[in-house]
């Protein structure tokens, strides 16, 4: 464990984060935070920086694979950071990074605001969203994004806007994946002006169509591994026969194909076997590529 001086309030040590991924499994953060406001999650960021520590976000906790022996540095969680303004008449969104994408979606569709309904099934924040490109059903984050603000870590005093140009969308990518920044906020410009009984009503059936064809009622990550267009992960380890395979309590979900499950007491390193155990079926079966939408975190 890195040992600091002086921490700000808040900041706790050894914090077990299986409790913060919703696949249910990792190890403990070094220090970790949850910030309240920006104010607080800028002056941690800038605590982080002054003591050479790692930095990082991990939002809702899905889409991510944290290592059972943890994670050095500061882990921050801004679940509580969480907050929209919607601009009805003009289709401007304002939404706190923290802020769940589903909520979110409900809160367009009951302002008559088209164009986020794909997104109410997926269990992540908006900065998540961001930086993963999320999309679901045929839509995708990047179709309606206008631009993000965003932090370095290492000049945590100055936090500045990126253009959705400027983000290097490709499918379940974005330049954010690869440079060490902290999304704060997102604007997204979505379609003014439609019925919003009708906009909640296709809302409602999107979320009933990912609710009774996937394992919402056990833990997962969502989506393991991306599409590998035109064919779909799910069907190409389906047709292996390997929904039900399981590696300790990680199992390849018997509903859907690109999920694993957590059934109880599942470890990191069991998903992460059985994630390269599916890859290695598919390569030498199929002859293709999987992967993972998943980011692995300590390994």
């Amino acid at each position: 464990m890195t040992m600091v001086a002086s921490p700000p309030p808040g900041v706790r040590r050894a914090v077990p984060l299986h409790d913060y991924t919703t696949w249910k499994v990792g190890g403990p953060a070094d220090w970790f935070a949850e910030p309240s406001s920006r104010e607080e999650l800028i002056a941690l960021a800038a605590w982080a920086a002054a003591e050479s520590l790692d930095f990082r976000c991990i939002g809702a906790g899905s889409n991510l694979l944290v290592a059972d022996a943890g994670l050095g540095g500061l882990t921050l969680c801004n679940r509580r950071l969480q907050g929209s303004v919607l601009a009805g008449d003009e289709g401007w969104v304002e939404a706190e990074a923290g802020e769940p994408i589903p909520t979110l979606a409900r809160k367009a569709a009951r302002a008559g605001l088209a164009g986020l309904e794909w997104s109410v099934g997926i269990p992540g924040t908006v900065g998540g969203a961001v930086v993963m490109n999320a999309g679901a059903q045929g839509g995708c984050t990047a179709e309606w994004l206008h631009s993000v603000e965003v932090l370095d870590p290492a000049r945590p005093d100055a936090p500045f806007r990126l253009m959705a140009e400027e983000l290097d969308f490709a499918y379940r990518h974005s330049r954010l994946q690869q440079e060490p920044l902290l999304v704060l906020s997102a604007r997204f410009r979505l379609e003014p002006g439609h019925d919003p009984v009708a906009v909640t009503g296709r809302t409602s059936a999107n979320l009933h169509s990912r609710t009774s064809t996937q394992p919402y009622q056990q833990p997962s990550c969502g989506s393991v591994f991306r599409n590998p267009e035109p064919a779909k992960a799910g069907r190409l380890i389906e047709a292996l026969g390997l929904k039900g395979t399981a590696i300790g309590g990680a199992q390849v979900s018997p509903v859907h194909a690109n999920f694993i499950v957590n059934t109880g007491g599942a470890t990191a390193a069991d998903v992460a076997a059985l994630i390269l155990l599916v890859q290695d079926r598919v390569r030498q079966e199929h002859g293709v590529e999987l992967h993972p939408e998943v980011k692995w975190l300590g390994f």
